[in-house]
Parts: structure tokens; C-alpha cells; sequence
């Protein structure tokens, strides 16, 4: 904590738009049901810019971003949770549900109509400590280390989401090759596909990145892949990659849209969706989506490529992510985890 009892440091947005403000905050206490962590690290998500650019509608102001956090438990919100205290967990996306409404009750509560999301209308990891309700914490397994563990917690699950809901095809393309996936290539890679990456035309580096995790080909989104594709990934927010992705599958194929925010889809001859083709988004994640991918992630091992940058320096990471200068994911480090 802070050298001054209570208070912590946090990267605030207070109106959309504008920088984030370093500045000291009251320490948030737990409420029943919930857990105080000690964030060690929180990586920087193309969520994060959407909640800071005011391209996400009503966010909690002020708010701390960031959903991909890891830390451990230093306080619960009541006693049947003490077991918690002193657990390594992760705090993603999903932050609340009412747990009561036909999509909770049937398992899909990432479709609830009264969610509430970590970094957007409940506080994050931008900070040295966050709460978290205790039914979506993940266990992290302990081999990871705390940056290297962070991009786990949204790239890696709601990647894991969207390859799954890919469907078993062995050949799989994957548009916007950063963050999720480069993670996701693995998973694909290990378990016997084909991955064919699609980059922004000419970034040579990129698709380097590809390459090195196994993907059998990689090129510019604006290129054709060498053969039709079984199904394809698009987690670049670019609405014009759909019809794209369209082209690239042959029928009865998948484009899943693995993100929470695109630009608008242009139009589309009727032609290229047919054949049984079908477009599908991928929305939030479940409890049991955490579950399952980190016990799948120690498996591979899926391997995170990171950039660390000390907390205070948030801005610089979210600009950095903006401009596409990163390999991999920025993962922000609170000043008693340096």
C-alpha cells in the first residue's frame, strides 16, 4: 500500500476523452461477497482505449480502467469468504450479474441485461488494489508470472471464447494479430490447426510475431489467404474486415467478432454470405470461460509477449496501444510491484 495508510495510487479517467490522472484515492473496501486484491500487474486492453475515447457508452465517472488484473487477496467483504485471503487471482471483464434473469439461470450470464464490467461501470485495475466479486475471480496458476499472467484475463478469455465459438475447423484465420491473438495462436497451433494471420497491410513486424508462434502463413488483411478458410477470428475493431472475412471462408464458415466495440459492417453483396456462411459475435465471457482456459493456458504453455510500464505512466501504454507500436500487450505494474 501507499506509505500513507488507506490511500493508494490509481490512474482515474474522469471525463472521456482526456489523459488519466495519477493521483492518491481512498483504498476501496469490500462489500459482502466480494474481495480486496492487491493488483500486481493489470495489462492494458483495446477495450481500455474504447471506455478512455468515450466509444463505450455511459461509463461510471470517475473510473479506474483496466480488467485484466492479477493479485492477491488481502481482505474479504464477509466471513464465508475468508478462505479467499491470501489466494492468486485474476479479476476480468465480467465484474457482476443478478444472477436471477433466464441468462444467468441458464449459464450464459455474460447476455445479462443488468451486468456490470470491471474498468467501465465498476472500478479496475488501474491501481494498487481493486475489489472483485468472488464468483468471477479466476484462480491464476502460480507458474505465470504476474505480467505475464495479466493478458490472460481478456485476451486470453474472451479469445478463448471466440475460438471456441469458431467451431473444430483445422484451418483458422485471425484478423488483428496483437494481443488475444497471439495468444490464441497457440491454443490453435497446439491443438493441430492451421493459422493463417491477417495484420495491417505491410506491418512486416506483425506478422514476423505470427510466424514465430506457428502460424502458417501471414500476411495483410487486404490479401487473400492461399486457400478457403474454415473459419476466421476478427479482433480488430474494423467493421470493413467482416465482409473481408466473409470472402476468406469457404461455406458453411464461421466469422466469429471477437470484440466489444467495431465500427460499423459497409454492406455486402448477399452472395458472399451465402452457402450457409454465418456471422457471429462473441459477447463478455462466463465464470466458467475463466475456469476453463486457465486450466487449458499451463497445459500448452500459452506464452505472453508483454511490455511493462510503471503505473503512472498508463497514458503512455494506452497511446502506445493506439498506434499499434506493441508486440504483444502493455502490462501496467503498481509501484510496490516494481
Amino acid at each position: 500500500m501507499s506509505t500513507e495508510k488507506h490511500l493508494m495510487w490509481a490512474a482515474v479517467l474522469d471525463h472521456p476523452g482526456r489523459p488519466l490522472a495519477y493521483r492518491r484515492i481512498p483504498v476501496p473496501e469490500p462489500k459482502p461477497g466480494q474481495l480486496l486484491v492487491k493488483v500486481e500487474a493489470c495489462a492494458v486492453c483495446r477495450t481500455d482505449l474504447h471506455v478512455v475515447d468515450g466509444e463505450l457508452p455511459n461509463p461510471k465517472l470517475p473510473v479506474i480502467p483496466g480488467h485484466e488484473v492479477v493479485g492477491r487477496v488481502v481482505a474479504v467483504g464477509s466471513t464465508d469468504l475468508e478462505e479467499w485471503i491470501g489466494r492468486r487471482v485474476g479479476v476480468p471483464w465480467m465484474g457482476s450479474v443478478c444472477r436471477t434473469c433466464e441468462f444467468c439461470r441458464s449459464g450464459r450470464e455474460n447476455l445479462c441485461d443488468q451486468a456490470r464490467f470491471t474498468g467501465y461501470t465498476l472500478d479496475g485495475g488501474y491501481a494498487e488494489y481493486v475489489t472483485s466479486d468472488a464468483y468471477f475471480s479466476v484462480p491464476v496458476p502460480e507458474q505465470y508470472a504476474a505480467a505475464e499472467a495479466a493478458p490472460l484475463l481478456c485476451a486470453g478469455l474472451i479469445g478463448y471464447r471466440s475460438y471456441r465459438t469458431a467451431g473444430e475447423g483445422r484451418l483458422l484465420g485471425i484478423y488483428g494479430f496483437g494481443a488475444a491473438a497471439h495468444i490464441i495462436a497457440q491454443v490453435a497451433v497446439y491443438e493441430g490447426r492451421q493459422v493463417y494471420a491477417f495484420t495491417k497491410p505491410g506491418d512486416d513486424t506483425a506478422q514476423a510475431f505470427a510466424r514465430s508462434l506457428g502460424a502458417v502463413w501471414a500476411a495483410g488483411s487486404d490479401e487473400p489467404p492461399p486457400r478457403p478458410l474454415d473459419a476466421a477470428i476478427i479482433f480488430a475493431p474494423v467493421g470493413a474486415l467482416v465482409p473481408t472475412a466473409l470472402r476468406a471462408v469457404k461455406k458453411g464458415g464461421t466469422v466469429v467478432c471477437g470484440g466489444i466495440h467495431m465500427s460499423d459492417i459497409p454492406s455486402f453483396p448477399y452472395a458472399w454470405l451465402w452457402g450457409e456462411r454465418r456471422i457471429v459475435s462473441v459477447a463478455n465471457l462466463t465464470r466458467e470461460d475463466g475456469i476453463a482456459f486457465m486450466q487449458v493456458a499451463p497445459r500448452i504453455p500459452v506464452r505472453t509477449s508483454v511490455q511493462r510500464y510503471p503505473l503512472e505512466e498508463a497514458n503512455q501504454a494506452l497511446e502506445d496501444l493506439r498506434h499499434g507500436r506493441l508486440t504483444g500487450a502493455a502490462v501496467l505494474i503498481p509501484p510496490d510491484g516494481r
